[in-house]
């Protein structure tokens, strides 16, 4: 579908330039290119996808010691083909042309280039599907959890029993 796709690994992106992707794909409204700027210090590797030199897909991934995640991998729905579900967020539901499956393997072999053990990777519902195809399975036990960082810190007393034997 898409063949004038042009893929870059251990890209360079701006966070200006990631900013306004995020804003079409109507995600993290709220994001400084500050943050942004922060957020890509932190990355161990970024792939992008242009068309005609415009971003429409941003991949990247992180180390955690031993382990690698896929931190992100967005499309522009645009190129997703017909059976994206929410057309939102760059949610990767529908990969007709292969872009994002060729961004998250150059995201997976940067990260078995540094010996990683595991990769992971957080799918949203209409993901899992794009995961499971990657070879990715559900993490037995795994439950996640966020705490907005203006939440308050509470502490639970917890009575410790110091019974004699």
């Amino acid at each position: 579908m898409f063949n004038d796709i042009d893929y870059e690994t251990k890209a360079t992106v701006t966070a200006e330039e990631l900013q306004a992707f995020y804003a079409r794909q109507r995600q993290c409204p709220s994001h400084s290119s500050e943050q942004i700027g922060h957020m890509l210090d932190g990355t161990f590797c970024v792939v992008t996808a242009r068309r005609h030199g415009e971003l429409v897909g941003f991949a990247r991934g992180v180390l955690s010691g031993a382990s690698g995640s896929i931190a992100e991998c967005k499309l522009d729905p645009v190129c997703q083909g017909p059976a994206c579900v929410t057309k939102k967020e760059g949610r990767i539901e529908h990969d007709d042309s292969g872009i994002a499956r060729e961004m998250a393997s150059r995201v997976i072999e940067c990260l078995r280039g540094e010996n990683v053990e595991k990769i992971n990777i957080l799918a949203h519902g209409t993901e899992v599907d794009f995961c499971q195809e990657l070879g990715f399975v559900q993490a037995k036990g795994v439950v996640w959890m966020e705490l907005p960082a203006s939440a308050q810190l509470t502490k639970k007393n917890i009575a410790v029993s110091t019974a004699a034997v």
